[in-house]
């Protein structure tokens, strides 16, 4: 469906070659997903990561929609009968958007207009004299056109110029001409609505805000509209109109005399009627679709890291949902994640069963032979994390505070619900604070990744494209870290490349009927998992302890017959060759190269065979916070404090210093040197030391340095 042209379009904005686009393309139309063809399909991409693919995959798809929109327009100038050869040409030959509803809205379809009731009335041949600029006597000229429905000279020229106001808006260089002023002079400005001041305390930025549209920042564009959508705000986009009017009239005036007097007015018309809206509806429209990619993209990337932040790993978990009044509910987990085991305790006032408490949390981590302790980080998380590291164990036992982000929304859901019928929400609450501690990837997939806490006005964006990049997000990363077949659950697997809800549940379904899987072969006799699915999905599950090495690594089942064969070249079994660097030095990798399997494959063959299965989240870190700092009144200017980031935006990093408000490292408190990008500078979940700026007791704010 693609021209050569929409290839070389394509080609020069995304910096790749035309092999790379076919190719991509093709793979994409034959099923394939972006983790699969970014791991196992590198000879035919060139090597292109996620993202890449991801991007080359949007613009294609806005080109097919684009060529879909010509055809639309094709066939509804041809059923008007006014398709010229020339403006056939003109539609088949643009490949921007913007550019090709001007050419259209001449023959664009519109309601009774005033232009169009003019024209009813005959008055068109008096707007083609008038714009013909030549006539010094406009009332003459207009005399003839008095009719029954036209009942005077004036009310004939209001009505041509009501036509010629309709050319002006739908010329393609008056558009431009106010486009270009909008582009370069363009000035977005809020306004507090009368009245509104206790309200909109929240919004005190922006009660009287004006900037360049081209240089305003995501987050502060968004800020604004989210304040005019709940009715605290004023907010409009204009241009300079008088340099507007300026270029519009040495466009279409003429003439200095009646008849081009008529014309100007019918200009100024058109501007504040018609195309000063229109071009303002447009750069709204397109200043928040810029704003929503940027704020999306930063969400994206804080669920990404967040998604692979390092795990505990299979170990016996005690996880704490921290709170005063109601206790601390407390949950013990075995190494794969179970219930064990739960009850409450009461250490903080107002109950203040503090020994009873204590014997609890002994007898308990005894009992179920507790390695480590999840304590969410919400309310009463600081006293309990202090409470909790004050007991003396009969073992080592490490300590973690965890984000509590969401897990109210996991406790109350019908996910949780199914995985606890007879626990309550506290109960799922705690339990998904445990493995979140164990696993945060296989715990967070059950949770809408808006209701995760790392994105900003992450309600105010499109939410269909958020949607999107997020789900595109959650799995890049799980498929990045694989899962093990037997073992995890029907969310996990669904965001599998290739399954989906319904073949992740047919899995766990087959699973239970007929034990483990014992190699992925098996995996073709999963009810609707066709060939073409698991190619998909196979290199990406992994199945520990099976009967094939390689069925525990990320070689795709597709190359086992190339390690078979390297096997059998240095006279060794498969397993000889995993782990053992020495063994494998010898083989000459030229010799495995084929039309379809290059070096890049080969080379992830090696590598993989060096650590087969191997998961590239990195190791968790116990943390502890200042033990002098509890609320924000113990800050104070100048401290120096452990710290961990919490979230990350355009304009800075949040922080937090072990209270209950998080500060703010401002972009420009990241580092001593310019920062384009915060996350080029911090990390999600990353240790820092931080300094304390300035603490605004009323408003709850801290500004923070990066030290």
């Amino acid at each position: 469906m693609l021209t050569e042209h929409s290839i070389q379009l394509l080609s020069t904005s995304l910096q790749l070659t035309r092999k790379q686009i076919l190719n991509t393309i093709a793979l994409l139309e034959d099923g394939a997903t972006i983790p699969f063809i970014s791991r196992y399909r590198k000879e035919m991409t060139n090597g292109m990561d996620e993202v890449q693919l991801a991007e080359l995959k949007e613009q294609y798809n806005k080109l097919i929609e684009l060529i879909k929109r010509k055809e639309t327009i094709l066939k509804s100038i041809t059923e008007q009968e006014k398709l010229t050869p020339d403006l056939q040409k003109r539609i088949e030959e643009c490949w921007n958007a913007t550019e090709l509803e001007d050419i259209y809205l001449p023959y664009k379809p519109k309601k009774r207009t005033r232009a169009e009731i003019a024209r009813e009335k005959g008055l068109e041949p008096l707007a083609k004299i008038l714009m013909a600029q030549h006539s010094n006597q406009v009332f003459t000229s207009a005399k003839p056109f008095i009719t029954s429905e036209v009942t005077s000279e004036e009310e004939a020229l209001k009505g041509a110029r009501d036509i010629i106001a309709e050319w002006v808006n739908e010329s393609e260089a008056a558009r431009n001409a106010v486009r270009s002023n909008f582009s370069h002079e363009g000035v977005i400005t809020s306004k507090l609505i009368k009245g509104k001041e206790d309200e909109a305390a929240k919004y005190r930025d922006y009660f009287d805000a004006s900037e360049k549209l081209s240089r305003i920042s995501s987050h502060r564009l968004l800020a604004m509209r989210r304040g005019e959508a709940e009715g605290f705000l004023r907010v409009g986009i204009s241009g300079d109109d008088d340099k507007c009017m300026e270029r519009l009239l040495r466009i279409f005036r003429k003439s200095d005399n009646e008849s081009g007097n008529q014309v100007a007015e019918a200009v100024e018309d058109s501007f504040k009627r018609l195309l000063k809206p229109s071009i303002e509806n447009e750069f709204a429209t397109s200043s928040k679709e810029k704003a929503d990619t940027e704020a999306i993209r930063v969400f994206a990337e804080n669920l990404r890291q967040l998604l692979l932040a390092p795990p505990l790993g299979q170990k016996r978990v005690m996880g704490i949902d921290p709170g005063f009044r109601s206790g601390c509910k407390v949950v013990c987990l075995d190494a794969q994640g179970n219930l064990l085991h739960n009850e409450n305790i009461y250490p903080h006032p107002p109950v203040s069963e503090h020994s009873q408490a204590v014997r609890k949390i002994q007898k308990m981590v005894e009992a179920y032979d507790i390695q480590a302790i999840a304590i969410g980080n919400g309310t009463a998380g600081r006293e309990t994390e202090q409470f909790i590291q004050n007991i003396r164990y009969d073992r080592k036992v490490q300590v973690f505070s965890v984000s509590e982000n969401g897990a109210s929304i996991y406790s109350a859901s019908k996910i949780a619900r199914d995985e606890f019928p007879e626990y309550d929400v506290t109960v799922r609450g705690a339990v998904s604070i445990g493995r979140r501690l164990m696993d945060p990837l296989a715990e967070l997939v059950k949770i809408d990744p808006k209701s995760i806490g790392v994105g900003q006005y992450q309600h105010d964006v499109d939410q269909v494209k958020l949607k999107k990049s997020l789900d595109q997000t959650v799995e890049n990363a799980v498929n990045r870290v694989g899962v093990n077949l037997n073992t995890a659950s029907k969310h996990l697997l669904t965001y599998i490349s290739g399954l989906g809800p319904q073949l992740a549940q047919n899995i766990v379904d087959f699973r239970a009927e007929n034990g483990a899987f014992a190699n992925r072969a098996e995996l073709k006799k999963v009810p609707k998992l066709g060939a073409k699915t698991f190619e998909q999905c196979a290199g990406f599950l992994r199945i520990p302890h099976g009967n094939n090495p390689l069925d525990n690594s990320a070689v795709h089942p597709e190359s086992y017959s190339i390690v078979v064969k390297m096997a059998k070249d240095l006279n060794r079994d498969i397993d000889d060759l995993i782990g053992k660097k020495d063994i494998r030095s010898s083989l000459d990798l030229s010799k495995y190269v084929t039309a379809k399997v290059g070096l890049p494959t080969l080379n992830d063959i090696l590598d993989e065979l060096e650590k087969p299965g191997r998961d590239p989240r990195s190791v968790i870190k116990v943390f502890e916070f200042d033990q002098n700092v509890k609320n924000i009144k113990d800050l104070k200017e100048g401290m120096e404090l452990p710290g961990i980031i919490t979230n990350i935006t355009n304009f800075g990093a949040f922080c937090d210093v072990g209270i209950k408000e998080n500060g703010l490292i401002h972009i420009s408190n990241l580092s001593d040197s310019f920062v384009s990008n915060p996350a080029d500078v911090v990390s999600l979940h990353q240790h820092v030391q931080v300094r304390v700026l300035e603490v605004d007791f009323e408003r709850k704010r801290i500004q923070l340095k990066l030290i």
